[in-house]
């Protein structure tokens, strides 16, 4: 991965648009730093779209689109659960939160059930392995702490996405959480999907005017397609897991490495 100092300014240039990972990409120790939050603050301010994407709960996401004034993100959207479920913001002078989904409500209540056996059968076969502080707000998928509170060994990691591809559930592993879905979701194909939703535009006919910052294994679909991708520098302890890497990487980890992307999309506009 050569450094973020290689990309041109010329790719820069062009740039119309930036979807970002969240956990250990915009937070450090688990929290957005004001360097991270400042960053997403001046790229709305040059007129970017501006949209996180996270394997995170929609639940989880909903303070930062409609908390406090003060306290919410400057963002566009918010596509959560790898790809599942997003908010968005009606237009008006007095805008609200809109709840979108990929799947419809009976399919949605079929999965739940299904997600609430897949669970118990991972905690009969992978003891002492819990599902995420989070999970209250999921509502598409399964999610197991590996690295957030508790810490697991690889090997079990391996044995709890067993279960679940056992169970027809697709997978993915993040910097901290296990995932499980019924559905073709990843952040790839959610971010197609947010950018028509949204936008009414089709993200594969125009990569060049996008980034994408990410960490870690459940970003790989992104790097993967990605004209324009970065990894932050922690990227580093999941390299040897990565079949697909960032284009470049910052020098700063975490916060610190998102404000480094920020920094270098502002200087080439």
């Amino acid at each position: 991965m050569p450094p973020l100092t290689q990309w041109t300014a010329l790719a820069r240039a062009s740039l119309q648009g930036v979807f970002t990972d969240i956990d250990d990409t915009l937070t450090t120790e688990g929290a957005i730093t004001p360097d991270a939050l400042q960053a997403l603050a001046d790229l709305k301010a040059a007129g970017l779209v501006v949209i996180p994407i996270t394997g995170r709960p929609i639940g989880w996401c909903e303070p930062f689109m409609a908390g406090p004034a003060g306290s919410t993100w400057p963002v566009d959207a918010m596509v959560a659960e790898n790809g599942a479920v997003a908010f968005t913001r009606s237009s008006g002078a007095q805008p609200t939160l809109v709840k979108r989904y990929q799947q419809d409500a009976a399919t949605r209540s079929a999965n739940q059930a299904r997600m609430r056996e897949i669970a118990a059968q991972v905690a009969a076969e992978v003891p002492g392995v819990a599902l995420s502080r989070d999970s209250a707000g999921r509502e598409t998928d399964l999610a197991f702490d590996y690295a957030e509170f508790d810490r697991h060994a690889p090997d079990t990691v391996e044995q709890v996405l067993a279960v679940l591809q056992r169970a027809g559930m697709q997978t993915t592993v993040s910097s901290i959480h296990i995932h499980g879905c019924f559905g073709d979701f990843n952040k790839w194909q959610g971010a197609n999907w947010i950018v028509r939703e949204l936008l009414g535009r089709d993200l594969a006919q125009e990569l060049d005017r996008w980034v994408f910052v990410g960490d870690s294994g459940n970003d790989q679909a992104m790097f993967q397609h990605f004209t324009h991708s970065v990894g932050v520098a922690n990227i580093a302890r999941f390299v040897p897991q990565l079949t697909h890497l960032p284009r470049y990487v910052t020098q700063g980890e975490r916060g610190a490495g998102f404000a480094e992307v920020a920094r270098a999309i502002l200087a080439g506009r």
